[in-house]
């Protein structure tokens, strides 16, 4: 199990912070993106295209990079 937290739009695309979810073997960032977009949807599919994942702390844009206890989900962020 890992926990997965949501920010901002990717919190509104899943109507949660924060979730405990099972990802089956590889355990990869594309195994949980496909997870994500299958349960969340479109709007989900749009945060993932540009966000980025720290995967326990570190940002990790590599779709083969196993997962870890934690993941977060962040979506772009406007500069200014």
């Amino acid at each position: 199990m890992i926990t997965v937290r949501y920010f901002a739009a990717a919190a509104d695309a899943a109507s949660r912070d924060e979730e405990l979810l099972e990802i089956p073997a590889p355990a990869t960032l594309d195994a949980l993106r496909a997870e994500l977009i299958r349960r969340y949807g479109d709007p989900m599919a749009r945060v993932l295209r540009s966000g980025s994942f720290l995967v326990d702390g570190t940002v990790s844009r590599d779709p083969a990079r196993p997962l870890g206890a934690r993941v977060d989900i962040l979506p772009p962020f406007a500069g200014g």
